[in-house]
């Protein structure tokens, strides 16, 4: 009896553990995205003008003819922090080809120190932004991101952790329209 119940345990565990690693490898299986919005069903421009972290005003109308990435994430959150590694690859490797991406940090201590010490220690290359008390309350899970055309439309919206993969080829997409 004990050697059926050693093998139900190590075949439960085995699974498990191919449960976890298939989570590392595809962190798309836990996020959400819907697909990208033709051209003409785009929304109207999206307006955004928040403080960043360290002074000075980021404006997303500043930005116009570029693609644009916002990611609303909080230094407590795993899937944002699982995230992070690969914005910070994609805003190096996209900057020159007229993408910017920015981070609105969602963190509800009101600790600047804590979401600087986060961006120092993973390198974060772009703007990191303060959000306004209504966005707080319109942003219901982190790490939640919207992908903007060079209008400034809504393109594209996730919800949980996004594979770098993933971001880089609607990005891509993107950029080939006109």
């Amino acid at each position: 009896m004990q050697n059926k119940w050693t093998k139900v345990i190590s075949v439960t565990a085995g699974l498990a553990v191919v449960g976890f690693l298939a989570f590392l490898l595809d962190p798309d299986a836990t996020g959400h995205a819907a697909p990208l919005t033709a051209m003409a069903a785009r929304n109207s421009r999206v307006d955004l003008s928040l403080a960043q972290i360290g002074g000075g005003v980021w404006k997303s109308a500043d930005h116009r003819g570029q693609v644009i990435l916002v990611n609303f994430w909080a230094t407590w959150c795993p899937p944002c922090r699982m995230e992070t590694p690969g914005l910070v690859r994609l805003a190096n490797e996209y900057r020159s080809k007229g993408v910017e991406i920015v981070g609105v940090a969602m963190d509800d201590d009101g600790s600047a120190d804590t979401v600087t010490k986060f961006v120092r220690s993973y390198g974060i290359p772009y703007p990191i932004l303060l959000p306004t008390d209504s966005l707080l309350s319109q942003i219901d899970s982190l790490p939640t991101t919207f992908l903007m055309d060079r209008q400034g439309r809504i393109a594209k919206s996730y919800v949980g952790a996004i594979s770098e993969a993933t971001f880089r080829k609607d990005i891509d997409n993107l950029l080939q329209e006109p």
